[in-house]
């Protein structure tokens, strides 16, 4: 286990409101909820902090010019707001750039990146924030994009890259070397998620050695759960004890901001609570 006390983050917004019986249909994906249900949005940040998280990611994955359209930026600050009012005092709230395209289609990654990511990291940060949370990105050059964006914000950045569900995406070896970039570009945490939960703690290896030269950096995972062979299942047999367990791996790795990614819920972060510490407040 780290000397670092562990930080619990949230698990699944957008599964979590499937499973709540919202839609989910895109490009808007779980944004859709932020006019048809705040209230269970709301309810979600409320359980996560109810199971242990401490950093909550407010509804902001497709908040985007590209995704919702007219009035994304009005979204994207009542989703953070929200978040906001939903959990403690106290607790970090966390504010989600997502790639532009799709999260496990790297081709698609615009050239304008810079430009798309340059105005969502300054609404989103005008918003209030406590940091920005650049997540799910399987195109080391976006990543990097988004993390320019996000830093020149001035508030703190951290990345998470994804190999894709079944970890076709990415190697470790170049979430290596996109964890590197970004901790020399001033990132405070580097991150991986929505992979295998029991893959991931090779990645968690990866972002152990680009941290080594940047001590000061955190690194984490919040990894995919569920039935094999439903959805968001991929490779997560043995509900939210044996994700817990999976974890336990990656913290002997060193992550120590822990959390979940599709298919996990309140039950998956309580199991976390209950399997890791010392956790910090």
């Amino acid at each position: 286990m780290p000397a670092a006390p562990l930080t619990l983050l949230d698990g699944a917004m957008g599964t979590e409101l499937g499973a709540r019986g919202l839609r989910l249909d895109p490009p808007r994906w779980s944004a859709h909820a932020l006019i048809d249900a705040p209230d269970v949005i709301s309810a979600v940040h409320a359980a996560y902090a109810e199971a242990g998280a401490t950093v909550h990611t407010a509804n902001t994955f497709r908040t985007t010019a590209t995704a919702w359209g007219p009035g994304w930026q009005r979204a994207a600050a009542a989703a953070i707001a929200l978040a906001r009012a939903s959990v403690p005092a106290g607790h970090r709230v966390a504010a989600s750039l997502a790639p532009v395209a799709d999260c496990y289609s790297p081709e698609a990654s615009p050239v304008e990146a810079d430009i798309l990511h340059a105005a969502l990291a300054e609404a989103l940060a005008e918003a209030g924030p406590d940091l920005l949370l650049c997540e799910t990105f399987p195109h080391l050059g976006e990543a990097q994009a988004a993390v320019r964006a996000a830093r020149a914000t001035g508030l703190p950045v951290w990345l998470s890259l994804t190999p894709g569900p079944g970890a076709p995406l990415l190697s470790p070896a170049e979430v290596e070397r996109g964890a590197a970039a970004a901790l020399d570009a001033g990132v405070a945490a580097v991150l991986v998620n929505c992979c295998p939960p029991d893959t991931t703690h090779r990645y968690v290896e990866a972002l152990a050695r680009a941290a080594r030269p940047h001590p000061a950096a955190a690194i984490g995972a919040f990894a995919n759960a569920g039935p094999i062979g439903g959805p968001w299942g991929w490779g997560a047999a043995g509900g939210p004890s044996a994700y817990a367990d999976q974890a336990a791996r990656w913290v002997e790795a060193g992550a120590t901001l822990i959390g979940g990614c599709c298919g996990t819920s309140p039950a998956t972060i309580r199991a976390l609570r209950a399997r890791l510490g010392p956790l910090s407040p």
